[in-house]
């Protein structure tokens, strides 16, 4: 099978290795010439434009930062709908807000391009071996036509309701995540400052009520002091922006969100924006005079 795949950054490299690895011809496309070179090296077919993918294939998955570029690459010049052809599927699976999922949606039907708009939690480990949670909305039977290729890049995929509903659970996913990597530094915090090994305090409280995905995968992180990116302080600010103004927009409010958001955003104006979110920490180590390692 033929498939588009646009946008090379973390996430979309390793995916377009798994498709490969699957038997897939990935046709590729992103805006910097080395990511398209190396999707190439492993197998994949390289094209010019996001217009040119789309005359090549009709499935086509986006993996992009946010709103703005998947509105462009699918709806400005040379884009997706100025190559796809009638009865073409586009999944989205950047994180971006759910009310511009709708407004690309619209777009596509009037050019008769079927839409579902499918983002993932797991960051680049779960790319890379393939297990990542996708979390999917729009027309059911677009849904179940894509649902093997999804079930190549994720480890679960779960039809969540119409257009937005995908993006709308993967805002309640990076609610809960980043609240936890806050909870997890200010427990972590509060025990090194008061003397207990941090390894100790893991391993005592890791298979209990307090043990998560999330701390089994950052407090090692964090105390090996690694902060290379698995997911960027700065992506997360901008899901974040989108579940606020979600929030907003349908009268739910969220203040423990609006207070990670203050810290993610002292930790960008302090120079972490390009590392992992589990600096976090980082910021309660400042308060607290100590460092979790």
């Amino acid at each position: 099978m033929k498939l588009g795949f646009i946008g090379l950054g973390i996430m979309g490299k390793p995916m377009v290795r798994n498709l490969l690895k699957a038997g897939y011809e990935v046709i590729t496309y992103d805006i910097i010439q080395e990511n398209i070179d190396k999707a190439v090296s492993w197998g994949a077919v390289g094209a010019s434009s996001p217009e040119d993918v789309a005359g090549k294939c009709q499935t086509i998955i986006t993996m992009l930062p946010n709103s703005p570029h998947v509105k462009e690459v699918v709806c400005g010049e040379h884009g997706v709908l100025q190559g796809a052809s009638e009865g073409t599927i586009l999944i989205d699976m950047s994180s971006i807000a759910p009310i511009v999922s709708q407004e690309i949606c619209k777009a596509c039907l009037e050019k008769g391009v079927r839409m579902i708009d499918a983002p993932v939690s797991g960051g680049e480990p779960k790319a890379i071996d393939g297990t990542m949670a996708i979390m999917a909305g729009g027309d059911r039977a677009v849904f179940d036509e894509v649902y093997d290729t999804l079930m190549v890049l994720g480890g679960s995929v779960v039809y969540c309701g119409e257009i937005g509903a995908g993006n709308t659970t993967k805002l309640a996913n990076q609610v809960i995540v980043a609240l936890n990597i806050a909870a997890v530094s200010e427990a972590f915090a509060l025990s090194t400052k008061a003397g207990v090994d941090p390894e100790k305090v893991f391993e005592a409280i890791k298979g209990g009520l307090a043990g998560s995905t999330v701390m089994n995968a950052k407090i090692p992180m964090i105390m090996e002091r690694n902060f290379n990116p698995g997911f960027k302080v700065d992506l997360h600010i901008k899901d974040l922006n989108n579940a606020l103004a979600t929030g907003h927009g349908v009268g739910a409010y969220l203040p423990l969100t609006a207070g990670v958001m203050e810290i993610l955003q002292n930790l960008h104006a302090s120079g972490f924006g390009g590392d992992d979110h589990c600096s976090i920490a980082r910021y309660y180590e400042k308060l607290a005079g100590v460092e979790i390692k």
